[in-house]
């Protein structure tokens, strides 16, 4: 698997992040990287001790990890709950948070499978 198929898989926007980062080397380290973020799994947690406001934070440096990947579906719905969470629509922000989940889970799959193409 190339590192362009990678980001078909999962809907992200290959041709975006090179061009912001430039070496294909820089972008399979960061894209390796994300597997390690604990945004997602912060965001969860907080929500599940109704700390919104380490929500936020959370759900906030996720969608900026993803747009700076060009994550395209995650960044999108990390972007509705970070505006839901801003507008403290709490309950709206956890009815996102299932489609959030799968397009994290979309991503996890598709760099797994790309991580195991490389060792090949």
């Amino acid at each position: 698997m190339t590192l362009r198929e990678c980001y078909l898989q999962f809907g992200g926007d290959y041709d975006g992040v090179f061009g912001r980062l430039r070496k294909e080397q820089l972008v399979e380290k960061f894209l390796l990287k994300f597997v390690d973020d604990k945004s997602f799994f912060m965001f969860g947690e907080a929500m599940a001790r109704q700390d919104y406001e380490e929500g936020l934070r959370a759900v906030h440096t996720l969608k900026g990890v993803c747009q700076n990947l060009s994550f395209t579906a995650l960044y999108e719905s990390s972007s509705q709950i970070t505006a839901a969470m801003k507008e403290q629509d709490y309950s709206k922000a956890l009815s996102m948070a299932p489609q959030m989940a799968e397009d994290y889970q979309r991503i996890i799959r598709a760099v797994e499978e790309y991580r195991q193409s490389l060792k090949g």
